[in-house]
């Protein structure tokens, strides 16, 4: 199924949970079963079965009180979290972004992922601009793909926490190039340098993907648009060297992870049968990140030339299936000045 939560005038925080047509054409409220989704998460076995019937009375034309499905009225799908980790999944994009920087990888970065704990209590719906104080910061954008959990419990293996997984969604999540290396110097990681990270409209369950969800995987391009033009496609199953399944296990080694915890992939990133990847000007499947760009731009020409992002820069982050149609909306804003 495929639930949203919309702006609500009775709860401005959490909004109002909506259960939206499998071809994002309508919607129905959510409201007699859960009134939020983090409502519908802390009772997924009592609730789910309910919600899944009004998902298909709403797909065969049976439910009451349907409305046109708007994505400019969506929060992110849980517009606050008790959780919010970002791992590193793609091994690629951390050896370019580290190479771009002049730190070296370790080996262990191949068996064991990243991740760090990124501000959960301000998620910026899909359609909404995205504020910032400046734009001398190294501002960029990252295509990724995340999972929302059930309880997951602490030291739960890849097995466990596949099981838990009952949503999953697409992120932008933001990122300030020119404060990360000032921050991680300091030792404690992102803070300053990682502001609110946006979240498509949909979140869907995993067997809305079919065949392209496998291995705690998603098999499929995630499509990125920047002013416009196609900067990449890269397929969001290939080269992810950690499934969510391990990214969860991960986070939950040393503590439990509550029912709405959001665990994200990371920046999509393929080699696309190179070293690094190969931009879509190129002929290739493009990049999720500028970062990604300048550093192939540094190793083939000596220096980057592609700037960061200026206020009026528009990002748009979309998965079609294999018909061309979205699967969880667009996420599709804007950089603009905070204030």
């Amino acid at each position: 199924m495929k639930l949203a939560t919309y702006r609500s005038d009775s709860n401005a925080r959490d909004g109002e949970l909506m259960v939206v047509a499998r071809d994002l054409s309508t919607c129905v409220s959510a409201q007699s079963i859960a009134p939020t989704l983090q409502a519908a998460l802390d009772d997924w076995s009592a609730l789910s079965d309910r919600l899944s019937g009004l998902y298909q009375q709403l797909n065969s034309g049976s439910a009451a009180n349907v409305q046109p499905f708007d994505s400019r009225r969506c929060l992110a799908p849980l517009p606050r979290a008790f959780q919010w980790a970002d791992g590193s999944a793609y091994v690629n994009h951390v050896e370019l972004v580290r190479r771009a920087r002049g730190a070296q990888m370790p080996d262990s970065f191949w068996s064991e992922p990243l991740m760090y704990q990124g501000g959960s209590d301000d998620f910026i719906g899909a359609v909404q601009d995205v504020p910032l104080p400046s734009d001398e910061w190294g501002v960029d954008f990252e295509g990724e793909v995340a999972v929302i959990t059930d309880d997951v419990p602490m030291g739960a293996s890849a097995e466990t926490a596949a099981s838990r997984i009952r949503l999953v969604t697409l992120v932008n999540d933001v990122s300030l190039r020119g404060l990360i290396p000032g921050e991680l110097e300091k030792g404690f990681g992102f803070f300053q340098s990682k502001p609110a990270s946006a979240f498509a409209p949909v979140a869907v369950t995993p067997d809305e993907l079919g065949t392209h969800w496998r291995d705690s995987r998603v098999h499929l391009p995630l499509r990125t648009h920047y002013n416009g033009e196609l900067f990449g496609y890269p397929d969001a199953g290939d080269d992810m060297t950690f499934s969510f399944a391990q990214l969860i296990a991960h986070a939950a080694r040393t503590r439990n992870l509550g029912a709405g915890a959001v665990i994200g992939s990371g920046t999509v990133s393929s080699k696309q049968g190179t070293d690094y990847g190969t931009s879509v000007g190129e002929g290739g499947r493009g990049y999720s990140c500028i970062a990604e760009l300048r550093m192939i731009e540094t190793i083939r020409d000596g220096q980057p030339t592609t700037p960061f992002m200026r206020f009026g820069d528009r990002v748009r982050m979309e998965m079609l299936d294999a018909d061309g149609a979205s699967i969880f909306g667009a996420i599709d804003q804007q950089m603009v000045a905070a204030g």
